[in-house]
């Protein structure tokens, strides 16, 4: 099970940081992403990050902005977000257990945290 949190209302060019966590079992062995939905819109792929947490990977929308991480030992994975717009306002929602295609399609993923909104003011 993930447990999404930290979201919130913000300014633009604010921060915020998600976390998600696991229980129920170890993720460590497990690629870890973030995707993120607005309303109207398509569930998107915003970050993600590899077992070892050496390799990460983000959209092109948020990269240079967003940051990655995680924390195996606590079962955690995070979202570093600054110099956030308008348009990052959406729920946000981690995701696990990876079962093939393409790493940047929802499909592919089949656990879920129950996503955190954040909304970014102009």
């Amino acid at each position: 099970q993930l447990q999404a949190s930290g979201g919130g209302l913000v300014q633009a060019g604010g921060s915020l940081r998600l976390s998600c966590t696991a229980s129920g079992r170890s993720f460590s062995n497990y690629r870890m992403v973030w995707f993120r939905q607005a309303p109207g819109k398509e569930r998107e792929f915003v970050a993600g990050i590899f077992r070892s947490g050496g390799n990460t990977d983000y959209a092109d929308s948020v990269k240079g902005r967003f940051s990655i991480s995680r924390d195996n030992a606590e079962n955690a994975v995070y979202l570093q977000m600054n110099s956030l717009k308008p348009e990052d306002t959406a729920v946000y929602y981690c995701a696990s257990g990876y079962n093939g295609g393409s790493y940047r399609d929802s499909h592919g993923y089949s656990y879920w945290g129950q996503g955190t909104q954040v909304t970014v003011s102009s």
